[in-house]
């Protein structure tokens, strides 16, 4: 019989190097051909997404080799970063985006004599440079058409971004005149262009500061001329206050588009310009069929050539459906997955996306839907140690102020080989997710398999303002950021408690980006946790107004907090930074070094405030790290020092942990 030990000092197979190299998702399907291709993490080889080819004998193939990075860094969250093709002998082409100098790239993989990947855009050294994505591939053109970001000053905010052609031939990689402009610069932000399978129109969306694509949104609508430039460009959906996160045509040439203007994101035919018709509802459900616009190209629908259109859909967690617009019938796909990514690529009859569930991660996966078949066709889950070390989930509702509902994920401590301490409580951590306008998905993760696997349990929140369950529930947050969030942490904290599964004195709370500005808001403002991991953050609101942030976030605050020039008070009054006296609980402090939307200025301010308190803190500050870690050794020293914080405040013995030095 297995011996028991107490929580948080148990023996764990799942180490900080195993997580760390299973960090990461596929991203980005597409057929080039009859082939899946994907990017891919690669945490071991400096932090890159690779390229990946599934061949038709089934053996996955790195289309680019070491150190090709396949990402864009437009809205620095970037987006669709490649878009392939197969010429008319069969051989493919892929155009890229290329991280380290973000210039689009044309490559043959399957050329005689392996020619390396050409240039096709070239370099500013105007702040931040030009940047590419959501390409759309026209070989009978000879251009690829995408989204532009262009730097015209060295402020973050000194941006314009159009639609644009760029010559396949490679006569721009040294001429940013042989780009052309498709669009003028009349809306700050717009996604790339929907071409009709006539190739006569494009469809995209637009929108303008201080509204988040989530806040609203328009479908902009042009004829593309015989010269293959676009027309005066016709508003056919959308508005300021209704969010439109996708469109795309059907084979018959409809065009079609996801809007959340009854609550939830449901997916409509678009109506015709200048005929005053409202746009028809093809599946209305209390549902969402699509996610915040986080990403240029996201895709939560594609039409197949049937006439029936591809879906994810759902409430909280997702599946993936066919639906029947002219019927309204829809079909899901049976299979372990509650979370599908907002990628999706069709192909005849089949439907690649990307999926994982609570025991497996995500994985490349292909519908047929002529026999309803599915398959793993890339990235399988493996499982790289006994699956009875991985935590199993219970999905909870929580209530919390004015008797408000309050989602989450919670994962008790689990160890096959350590039986439970019947006189004792486990501790918690308390997760909030990045965003804030996010969600914490069903999925198997090992980072936190590496604390339940050690008797700490961890609760992962889907707060007020989170997405996934309508657009009143992402409301909440409105102008209440740094209370609702913090607040329903916290009722879900002393709810575990309460109900005796938490030790109500061994509770900490951690988080990164918005997550990060949740945990320490909640160290300052709550006295519940006894200490608190703050990755990345948001520490100073009034700095993200000020232009100490990139330019797609420089206005967000106006939703979350309110108008800087209306309400400093409040600010003041919600800013971890303005109120680090308060903390009085040992936190430790992640931060990339080259973090451009929550800079490491922000950290360093914060942690002079803490000087001199007495108040035991970390800080960790990695280089070449960006928001987001992506290196191996950066995750496994940041989880590693994260447990380390945990078994110090909560009195864990433990003779494998990080050393962790602690400032006062």
């Amino acid at each position: 019989m297995a011996p028991t030990a107490a929580y948080g000092s148990w023996p764990s197979p799942i180490g900080a190097a195993l997580a760390a190299a299973h960090d990461g998702r596929p991203d980005s399907v597409g057929f080039v051909g009859d082939e899946v291709w994907w990017t891919a993490p690669r945490p071991t080889e400096g932090g890159r997404r690779a390229l990946v080819r599934r061949r038709p004998d089934g053996t996955e193939e790195s289309v680019l080799p070491a150190p090709w990075n396949v990402r864009s860094r437009v809205l620095e969250y970037g987006g669709q970063a490649w878009a392939g093709t197969v010429r008319p002998d069969g051989t493919p082409f892929v155009v890229f985006c290329h991280h380290p100098d973000q210039r689009l790239y044309v490559y043959e993989p399957d050329a005689p004599g392996g020619p390396a990947p050409r240039p096709l855009t070239p370099t500013s050294q105007v702040g931040g440079g030009l940047r590419w994505a959501d390409p759309v591939l026209l070989p009978e053109r000879g251009e690829v058409w995408c989204v532009l970001e262009e730097f015209t000053g060295p402020a973050p905010t000194d941006v314009r971004r159009v639609i644009a052609a760029v010559p396949l031939d490679g006569s721009a990689a040294e001429d940013r005149g042989r780009v052309r402009e498709l669009t003028d610069d009349t809306h700050r932000f717009v996604t790339g262009p929907q071409l009709s399978p006539d190739g006569r129109q494009a469809a995209w969306i637009a929108w303008d500061h201080p509204r988040m694509p989530w806040d609203g949104t328009e479908v902009q609508l042009a004829d593309i001329t015989a010269d293959g430039t676009l027309g005066t460009p016709h508003t056919v959906a959308g508005g300021p206050e209704e969010s439109v996160p996708q469109v795309g045509w059907t084979a018959d040439g409809q065009l079609l588009h996801v809007s959340d203007r009854t609550g939830w994101w449901n997916l409509y035919r678009t109506p015709t310009p200048g005929t005053g018709t409202a746009p028809v509802a093809l599946c209305p459900r209390p549902e969402e069929f699509a996610g915040p616009l986080w990403q240029v190209g996201l895709g939560w629908f594609r039409p197949l050539d049937s006439g029936l259109v591809a879906v994810v859909h759902g409430r909280g967690a997702t599946t993936l459906g066919i639906l029947d617009p002219e019927s309204g019938e829809l079909v899901d796909v049976t299979g372990p997955w509650t979370a599908w990514s907002a990628t999706l690529a069709v192909h005849g009859t089949r439907v690649v996306g990307v999926a994982a569930g609570p025991r497996s991660s995500y994985e490349v996966v292909e519908l047929d839907t002529r026999t309803g078949r599915t398959r793993v066709i890339g990235s399988p889950h493996q499982d790289p140690v006994d699956p009875a070390y991985y935590p199993e989930p219970q999905i909870r509702t929580f209530t919390g102020p004015d008797d408000r509902e309050i989602h989450a994920h919670v994962y008790p401590p689990h160890n096959p080989d350590r039986p439970a301490p019947a006189d004792e409580l486990p501790p918690y951590v308390v997760s909030a997710h990045g965003g804030p306008t996010g969600h914490a998905p069903l999925v198997l993760d090992l980072e936190i398999a590496y604390f339940t696997s050690r008797g700490i349990g961890v609760a992962v929140v889907n707060y007020g303002g989170s997405t996934g369950y309508g657009r009143e529930y992402r409301e909440r947050l409105r102008e209440q950021w740094g209370v609702v969030d913090v607040e329903d942490c916290a009722a879900v904290a002393r709810a575990l408690a309460e109900e005796g599964t938490a030790d109500p004195d061994r509770l900490a709370i951690r988080g990164g980006s918005a997550g990060g500005w949740t945990t320490a808001a909640s160290l300052a403002h709550t006295d519940v946790y006894a200490c608190g991991t703050i990755i990345y953050p948001v520490l100073d609101p009034t700095a993200f107004t000020t232009g100490e942030t990139h330019d797609f976030e420089s206005q967000y605050m106006h939703s979350l907090i309110g108008r800087p020039d209306e309400v400093p008070a409040r600010y003041r009054d919600r800013s971890p930074l303005e109120h680090a006296e308060k903390i009085s609980a040992p936190f430790l402090l992640l931060q990339g070094l080259e973090d451009p939307v929550c800079p490491p200025a922000q950290a360093e301010r914060f942690l002079a405030r803490m000087a001199g308190r007495g108040i035991p803190h970390g800080y960790l500050a990695f280089a070449g790290e960006s928001h987001g870690f992506r290196l191996a050794e950066t995750m496994i020293r940041a989880l590693e020092a994260e447990l380390a914080l945990y078994a110090r405040a909560f009195g864990i013995a433990r003779d494998d942990l990080a050393e962790l030095e602690l400032r006062s």
